[in-house]
């Protein structure tokens, strides 16, 4: 998943799905806590990551499937837009990630993020510098 998508979150707490994600989020994806860089955002993933995840989850000792990996899954929720293309989170989610209106839907690489327009802003201020692009792509190999 690629590109950044202005959305406005609607009185019902809602969401439209940016057109070019549609396809690549599915029919159904799930929302869930998220963090890049120390900045607080939601998490999309498809059907089929997220049952992967799920999979790690399961995987783990039981000593590891407690505290904020746990969080990951109890706060989560299924989305299946409607006709309209939209999908409700909920009100913990939105706040955790700060969404009060205004947020910047962004892909990345397996996954789309769901930012509060202020927290994108700050992120994309500290991290949009030569030294931490350079940084980035030697990290995936370029």
């Amino acid at each position: 998943m690629i590109g950044k998508y202005p959305a406005r979150l609607d009185d019902k707490n809602r969401f439209f799905v940016p057109a070019k994600l549609r396809e690549e989020l599915g029919e159904t994806f799930y929302v869930t806590l998220g963090v890049n860089c120390g900045h607080r955002c939601l998490t999309a993933y498809t059907s089929a990551d997220w049952q992967e995840l799920n999979n790690r989850y399961n995987a783990l000792p039981l000593s590891q499937r407690s505290g904020a990996t746990s969080l990951i899954f109890m706060n989560a929720v299924c989305c299946t837009p409607d006709r309209q293309n939209r999908f409700s989170l909920t009100r913990f989610l939105l706040d955790y990630a700060g969404i009060t209106g205004d947020a910047m839907i962004v892909g990345r690489a397996g996954q789309a993020e769901i930012w509060g327009a202020a927290e994108y802003d700050a992120f994309e201020t500290e991290n949009l510098t030569p030294e931490k692009l350079l940084s980035s792509l030697e990290a995936i190999g370029l």
